[in-house]
C-alpha cells in the first residue's frame, strides 16, 4: 500500500536518528509532527541501550514534556553551547534548503538551538518540498503583543515583502488554522502573524535581514542557510539532500 503521510513522517524520523546520532551525543530534538518520530525514536534507542550518553535539548515546551515521559535526559543551551546534530522539520523547504518554519509556533527555540548545532538535519515528507517560499506556507513571525497591529503593518511595508499580508495567529499557538477568537500566545508569550504570499519570495536573504531589523519582531521563521542536509520521505522511498555549496548558499 502507499504510505499515509504519517508513516512518511515516522520513516523520516527514525532515519535521521539512526543516520546521524551516535551515543556521547548532545543533539537538539525539533517539534511538531515530523519531529515527534525522531524523539521517539531516540527515546526507543536510549532504552534498548543502543545509544547512551545522550543529552537533548527541546525546542518547545511539547517536546521538552515528550522527551520527558520517555526518559530522555534534558538539558538547555545554557549549559550546552554547542550540539553535535539537531533534527527538527519543516513547513517548507526551496531547493536551496531554505526553509519555512513555526507552523507550530516554536519556531525562535527552534532557530536559537538549531543555529547551536554543528549539523541541522531537517526531515520532511515530500509534501514540504517547494521550487520558491512564500506562497506554499505562509512565513510565521513571532512578535510583542504591545503595538502589534502597527508592527505587522511595518512588515507588509518592507521592501523584500511586497505583496505580503500580515495575519495575526488565533486560537492555538501550534497551528496556524484560525482554532480560537483571541490571539495566539507562544511558549514565549508572544504573538504570531502569518504572512501570507501571493508571490514566491525573491530573495529570502532579504527578507530575512529586514523582518530582524523591525522592531517588534522577536523572530521570524525563515531559517537561511542553515539546513545542513534534508531527508526526504517520498511514496518511493527516502531520499537525503546536501545544501548546494557556493558562495550564494550561505548568508
Amino acid at each position: 500500500h502507499l504510505a499515509t503521510q504519517d508513516e512518511l513522517k515516522q520513516q523520516v524520523g527514525y532515519r535521521a536518528v539512526d543516520d546521524y546520532v551516535r551515543s556521547g551525543m548532545v543533539v537538539g530534538i525539533g517539534t511538531g509532527s515530523t519531529a515527534y518520530f525522531a524523539v521517539e525514536r531516540l527515546g526507543q534507542k536510549l532504552k534498548s541501550g543502543e545509544l547512551k550518553d545522550i543529552v537533548a535539548v527541546p525546542t518547545s515546551k511539547r517536546t521538552q514534556e515528550q522527551a520527558q515521559s520517555l526518559g530522555i535526559p534534558l538539558a538547555t543551551l545554557d549549559t550546552h553551547p554547542i550540539l553535535d546534530v539537531a533534527i527538527d522539520g519543516a513547513d517548507s523547504v526551496d531547493p536551496r534548503l531554505n526553509l519555512v518554519k513555526g507552523g507550530g509556533g516554536a519556531h525562535f527555540r527552534e532557530k536559537i538551538v538549531e543555529a547551536a548545532a554543528k549539523t541541522f538535519v531537517v526531515i520532511v515528507d515530500a509534501s514540504k518540498m517547494c521550487d520558491n517560499l512564500g506562497p506554499h506556507f505562509p512565513v510565521p513571525v513571532e512578535i510583542v503583543p504591545f503595538c502589534h497591529e502597527h508592527t505587522a503593518r511595518v512588515i507588509e511595508a518592507l521592501p523584500a515583502l511586497k505583496g505580503c499580508k500580515a495575519v495575526l495567529r488565533l486560537g492555538s499557538s501550534a497551528s496556524n488554522k484560525r482554532d480560537g477568537d483571541k490571539p495566539a500566545v507562544s511558549d514565549n508569550g508572544n504573538y504570531i502573524l502569518d504572512l501570507q504570499f501571493s508571490a514566491p519570495l525573491k530573495d529570502p536573504a532579504a527578507a530575512a535581514q529586514q523582518l530582524k531589523g523591525t522592531i517588534g519582531v522577536v523572530e521570524h521563521g525563515l531559517f537561511v542557510g542553515m539546513a545542513s542536509v534534508c531527508v526526504i520521505a517520498g511514496s518511493d522511498g527516502i531520499s537525503v539532500k546536501q545544501r548546494p555549496r557556493g558562495w550564494f548558499s550561505r548568508i
